[in-house]
């Protein structure tokens, strides 16, 4: 009984360093990562069905499940490179705020957990559209992740819309 005491009394300290969890992947020679609960699911793959008049970073829309999925080119929308999809990329299946999508990155990476005091913001660099798709840096092993906000990385409907 005094084991479970001395485990309640510890309690406070450990929720204030409560890790979240990160899905991190890689695009080019980047690392980056979501937050996992907006991971729904991760596909190989799959060529996509292009769309009249969508932006460019839409690569098109999988069929999945019997539901149609817009997939984001995950490079170009953040003003990346473009490259030609390969067999090895990945779509990361998303939820975010009653929006499903698919982001299409190079390679899936890792599960990562970080606490809130290990999360910087990033550098205020007015100008430039990626930044305001970065919401946290952190540095893990002599490398930084940066840490996306899909809230603003994914499109609104009236970007998609053809």
């Amino acid at each position: 009984m005094s084991d479970l005491n001395e485990r309640d009394t510890s309690a406070p300290d450990a929720s204030r360093q409560e890790q979240t969890e990160f899905l991190s992947f890689r695009i080019g020679d980047g690392e980056y990562s979501v937050d996992i609960m907006s991971v729904r699911e991760i596909r190989g793959w799959t060529r996509t069905t292009s769309l009249p008049h969508a932006p460019a970073f839409i690569r098109g829309v999988i069929n999945l499940r019997g539901t149609v999925l817009p997939v984001v080119d995950l490079a170009m929308r953040l003003g990346l490179d473009e490259t030609e999809p390969e067999d090895r990329n990945v779509i990361i299946v998303v939820d975010v705020a009653a929006r499903v999508m698919g982001l299409r990155v190079d390679a899936v990476s890792d599960i990562l957990s970080f606490s809130e005091d290990q999360l910087q913001p990033p550098p205020d660099m007015a100008g430039s559209g990626q930044a305001t798709f970065v919401k946290a840096l952190t540095i893990l092993d002599d490398r930084m992740v940066r840490l996306l906000d899909l809230e603003a990385v994914l499109p609104s409907g009236e970007e998609i819309a053809a």
